[in-house]
C-alpha cells in the first residue's frame, strides 16, 4: 500500500541511492502528523453511519432528480447502493488517514471511478456534493481537533478533486 514512507523508499531504491535529506524531512513531517490523522480516523470510525447518512441525504437533497424514473436513484436498491458507495469512500479515507498516504484511495477508489460512473450513468457530481457536504460540516472542536480536521478535510478534498 502506497504511503509517504513507501513512496520515498521506493524512489530512493529505484535511483540506487539512500533517501536524501529532503526525503527524510518529508517522512518526518508525515510522522509528526500521524497523531492527528489517527485521531481523525478514530472519530470517523466512531460515527461513520451518521456521516454516511448525512452525506447521502445531502446528495439526494441537492439532486432531487436522481429519484426520477430512469435515474441513478429511482429505486430503493439504487439509493442503497449510493449510500454504500459513500460508505466505501469514507472507509478508504479512513484507511488513508491510518497509513498516512493516498494509497488506499488511489488503489481501491479513484482508479477508474469516473469511467465506471459514466458507464453506469451515475453522476460523479452527486458523490462530490456528498463529500463537499461532509467537508463543510466538520466542526472543531465538536467533531475533532483542529489538526485532525485539517487531515480529514485534506483527504476529502483529495477525493473531491479526483472525482471532478
Amino acid at each position: 500500500m502506497k504511503s509517504v514512507i513507501t513512496t520515498t523508499i521506493s524512489a530512493a531504491d529505484a535511483a540506487g541511492r539512500f533517501p536524501s535529506s529532503s526525503d527524510l524531512e518529508s517522512v518526518q513531517g508525515n510522522i509528526q502528523r500521524s497523531a492527528a490523522r489517527l485521531e481523525a480516523a478514530e472519530k470517523i470510525s466512531g460515527n461513520y453511519e451518521a456521516v454516511v447518512k448525512e452525506a447521502g441525504d445531502a446528495c439526494f437533497s441537492k439532486y432531487t432528480y436522481l429519484k426520477n424514473g430512469g435515474e441513478a436513484g429511482d429505486t430503493q436498491e439504487k439509493i442503497n447502493k449510493c449510500y454504500r458507495d459513500i460508505d466505501h469512500y469514507l472507509r478508504l479515507i479512513n484507511y488513508s488517514l491510518v497509513v498516512g498516504g493516498t494509497g488506499p484511495l488511489d488503489e481501491w477508489g479513484i482508479a477508474g471511478a469516473r469511467e465506471v460512473y459514466r458507464t453506469l450513468n451515475l453522476p460523479a457530481s452527486a458523490y462530490i456534493a456528498a463529500f463537499k457536504f461532509t467537508r463543510d460540516r466538520v466542526c472543531v472542536p465538536r467533531d475533532m481537533s483542529a489538526q485532525a480536521s485539517v487531515e480529514f478535510i485534506s483527504a476529502l478534498d483529495y477525493v473531491i478533486n479526483s472525482l471532478s
